[in-house]
């Protein structure tokens, strides 16, 4: 958040108002540029390691998804030896691994969308430079013909680059969504709650209708 606060800040600068204000234009120009490529950079790391983080939580729920039908497989196989305790057992780690898929799924679809953002980012304060550069190339002429000639004019050609960043918002809202979300996930871990107790019976009921669709298919499995 730090970082992007102040890429935000280098995409809202206006360069005549700053010009105005420095004793010495020449060396303020000098040191925006140089922040920006420092920011630009740090922004650049940024959306490397999040799409390095999309590759991963890619992976692992792939590899949930894999286990969910591994676990399938052991449930059927455990009806057909007439194992209801295993099968039971692998159709409870098969809903887990479903569980963890989908949980990996959201994380995967929310990391795609940030990194998203920060090329968003990157690309416009990547815009930002370039023209700070070319307007300070400018500005820098001015400054000096106009010390040359007694003239202190020399910020007047310089148009305002001013602009809203509405990538930055859209990020920090995100960003303050998902740390609302991650302290109601807190609260209703630390808590057993009615529905908590409710749920687990659900999920008995629901292993159980599982085992017995396994059952009902397995004359069939077996003529197969």
């Amino acid at each position: 958040m730090a970082l992007l606060e102040r890429v935000g800040t280098l995409l809202r600068a206006n360069l005549n108002d700053l010009m105005d204000r420095a004793e010495d234009p020449e060396k303020l120009c000098k040191q925006l540029v140089l922040d920006m490529e420092n920011q630009l950079l740090q922004v650049k790391t940024q959306v490397a390691m999040g799409i390095a983080d999309q590759h991963l939580l890619n992976k692992r729920l792939k590899e949930h998804k894999d286990a969910v039908t591994e676990w399938k497989r052991k449930a059927e196989l455990a009806v057909e030896k007439q194992k209801d305790d295993l099968a039971r057992a692998a159709l409870e780690r098969s809903l887990s691994n479903e569980q963890l898929a989908s949980g990996f799924a959201q994380q995967l679809e929310d990391q795609a969308a940030e990194t998203e953002m920060l090329r968003g980012a990157f690309t416009r304060l990547e815009r930002k430079l370039e023209e700070t550069r070319t307007a300070c190339e400018m500005l820098i002429a001015q400054n000096r013909r106009a010390r040359a000639t007694g003239k202190s004019n020399a910020s007047r050609t310089a148009g305002s680059l001013q602009q809203k960043n509405s990538t930055i918002a859209r990020l920090r809202a995100n960003v303050e969504h998902q740390q609302a979300t991650n302290v109601a996930q807190h609260m209703l871990l630390d808590t057993d709650t009615v529905e908590d107790r409710i749920g687990a019976l659900e999920r008995e009921d629901q292993i159980e209708r599982l085992l017995a669709e396994l059952k009902e298919r397995q004359p069939r499995l077996s003529n197969g």
